[in-house]
């Protein structure tokens, strides 16, 4: 799926330049689960930004099914994203001013997807994830889990071959938390995904199959611990496609909290790259040729970390060491 050689990233810092990847070499296999995990600043989230073609390396190869996606047109790795690539992120990125379905729909438009097939897909993507009664509902009528589950429903609507999870839990509490990473491993294991999840949880860390470690721009690895819902997908299972009911065990470990279902106001600081001055803007029209995936495109080159951020840790040019995560 992924073969990563010498890929290296660097950004400008006043006069200096700081590398937040140094040579990293990875290879991700067709249906693996691969966690990562290191200190804030040391390039978890910039490794994920370039495979999902979000960014571009300062050198090196990502060969992403045999495509080099460094040396790709914007608009053919535009393409590769919108139809083989599903996104989670730590603050959801829903577009406020949409239903949870239409938030859903918006990964498909890119696909052009007809109206009626896509509304009908949206609804079977949100009911797998348990929010089949809450279709209307905008994402500050929402608690946070249930945002969560919208997310995980529009990344997955488009039947994927990836999924990256950008910390999908780190908004949330102990018992939500556990929902929604049991309800990613269902999909995972059902539908034949990929999955590459970034994460500060050792629990959630330790439930993949292999465990990277970055630091100082490096990835090394380590094999997780033993855990009991820690199995290999079961031999011969095949992908869920759009209007095959889930399985029994999709259906036990997608059923939503009813406890939980009182709305949460929004995050602060939730943005939705696709939609920008969303206080001012109009109802965006699904149908309109001229909209873009919500989940994909529209988002700007990122510019790299915020320097000026107290947490950002300036990579340290000595060899890096593993760390180890109890």
């Amino acid at each position: 799926m992924y073969k990563l050689s010498g890929v290296t990233k660097n950004y400008m810092k006043g006069r200096g330049t700081v590398a937040a990847l140094r040579g990293v070499d990875l290879v991700v296999e067709d249906g693996e689960w691969l966690a990562v995990q290191g200190p804030t600043g040391h390039g978890k989230s910039t490794l994920l930004q370039i495979l999902g073609g979000l960014d571009r390396p300062s050198s090196g190869i990502v060969e992403f099914d045999g495509r080099d996606l460094a040396q790709l047109r914007e608009t053919e790795v535009t393409k590769v994203r919108a139809q083989s690539i599903g996104f989670v992120f730590q603050t959801f990125n829903l577009v406020p001013t949409l239903s949870a379905q239409e938030n859903v729909e918006a990964a498909l438009v890119p696909l052009r997807v007809g109206t009626a097939a896509r509304r009908q897909r949206a609804q079977m993507a949100l009911d797998v994830v348990g929010l089949g009664d809450r279709l209307r509902h905008v994402p500050g009528e929402l608690s946070g889990g249930q945002q969560q589950r919208v997310a995980i429903a529009r990344a997955l609507v488009k039947e994927p071959k990836v999924l990256l999870a950008d910390e999908p839990t780190g908004n949330l509490d102990e018992d939500t938390r556990d929902e929604i990473i049991g309800l990613l491993e269902t999909m995972w294991r059902e539908r034949g995904l990929t999955m590459v999840l970034v994460t500060h949880d050792s629990t959630i860390a330790r439930r993949a199959q292999r465990i990277g470690i970055m630091k100082n721009g490096r990835l090394s690895f380590r094999q997780p611990r033993p855990s009991r819902s820690q199995a290999a997908r079961p031999a011969g299972a095949q992908p869920v496609r759009a209007g095959a009911a889930p399985g029994p065990a999709a259906q036990a470990a997608l059923a939503p909290a009813a406890a939980e279902l009182a709305p949460a106001a929004p995050p602060s600081d939730l943005r939705a790259p696709d939609f920008p001055d969303l206080e001012d803007a109009a109802h965006p029209d699904l149908d309109d040729p001229d909209f873009e995936d919500a989940e994909l495109t529209g988002l700007e080159e990122p510019d790299g970390p915020d320097l000026d951020d107290p947490d950002f840790e300036d990579a340290d040019p000595s060899p890096a060491n593993t760390v180890t995560f109890d």
